[in-house]
């Protein structure tokens, strides 16, 4: 009972906090510094309460209803709060919908008031944005405009980030030599700016995947083994997406015996879990030239191999020489086979296995 009330309380509490707040962001503003910087403190309190309250709604509504105060504010401030409040609402697993009605509203408004540095920032949101929902067509028209507006602005900053959007899209829609020339562009401009650990481990992850799309599995495998170290030191959960394609570029290469080397590292250790046990399954039915344990594996890690966009890539090459290392395995003892009854051994079409041999 005395929980209860607690938690009663507790939630009185939020609540009169809450009216408070909104009130005090809705009174006119005045001239002094420390009006507005009470303002500021009071909308970064209210974000706070709705993000614990997991209300996206609520946040989405607030960026609109904070843009009278938004005329009184520096450009670089509003720019900042907009940021928060576009990451609270992604950050709330808002619907699609949702996310992307706020992103056109947002940008709508950026230009009726003329704030074009705002505008250019939120459009990449939404370009990437869409990325993550597999939309590529809707990505690229946005990544094209912006490549053309802010390559003339010379903010190359911003155009580093479009650049490897670019190189993302393109690559999704199986376009790689236009994914390679993005990605070259990227590190030009990378070259000429000071990059933050955690956008230079991406353009590393870019680049491992773009090496190994073009079959250069060791050049791939240095370059996730850069961005895995970088996302480590930074404790970023994007790091163990790349420790799974260093294990993936290993399989590649024909070295699978690695994979349980790497894996049982001291760094590696805190990253056990699904993806790594899926690329450990399939070492395993490389090493052991067994097309059934391969295919078990496929069936048992879906997700962490099949709807994998850039395993799945690798995932027929892995097949087809799995398929013909299981075929050797068979034939090796013997001078002479009957090829129907190797088919039924394999459980595969005599088809397939006659092209195979």
């Amino acid at each position: 009972v005395v929980d209860e009330v607690g938690e009663m309380k507790g939630e009185g509490i939020k609540k009169k906090d809450k009216v408070q707040l909104r009130a005090e962001i809705q009174q006119p503003v005045g001239n002094s510094d420390e009006d507005l910087r009470s303002r500021e403190a009071a909308v970064t309190n209210l974000i706070e309460i709705l993000k614990a309250e997991q209300n996206p709604e609520e946040v989405a509504e607030l960026t609109k209803s904070l843009r009278p105060f938004f005329a009184r504010l520096p450009k670089a401030k509003t720019a900042k709060i907009v940021r928060v409040l576009l990451d609270t609402v992604g950050a709330l697993n808002a619907p699609l919908e949702l996310q992307v009605a706020l992103y056109q509203d947002t940008i709508a408004w950026t230009r009726e008031e003329k704030r074009a540095f705002l505008r250019q920032r939120v459009e990449g949101r939404l370009a990437a944005l869409y990325l993550s929902v597999k939309q590529y067509s809707a990505a690229l028209p946005i990544i094209n405009d912006l490549l053309r507006e802010v390559k003339r602005l010379d903010d190359k900053s911003h155009l580093l980030e479009i650049q490897l959007l670019e190189s993302q899209a393109y690559h999704a829609l199986r376009n790689l030599p236009k994914a390679r020339a993005a990605l070259t562009s990227a590190r030009t401009t990378a070259n000429a700016i000071y990059v933050p650990p955690s956008l230079q481990a991406e353009i590393d992850m870019q680049a491992g995947i773009v090496s190994a799309e073009e079959k250069d599995y060791k050049t791939s495998y240095s370059y996730f083994f850069e961005a895995f170290e970088g996302l480590n030191s930074l404790d970023d959960p994007r790091a163990i997406m790349n420790l799974k394609y260093m294990l993936l570029c290993k399989i590649m290469t024909h070295n699978a015996s690695d994979v349980s080397m790497i894996v049982s590292g001291k760094i590696a250790l805190k990253y056990s879990g699904a993806p790594i046990d899926a690329m450990r399954a399939i070492a395993d039915a490389h090493m052991h030239r067994s097309l059934f344990e391969f295919e078990e594996a496929l069936a048992k890690y879906k997700s962490e191999l099949t709807d994998d966009l850039i395993v799945h890539s690798h995932l027929s090459e892995l097949y087809d020489t799995l398929l013909e290392q299981n075929l050797l395995r068979l034939i090796e003892p013997f001078s002479c086979v009957e090829i129907s009854h190797v088919a039924e051994m394999i459980k595969l079409p005599v088809d397939l296995i006659e092209s195979k041999l």
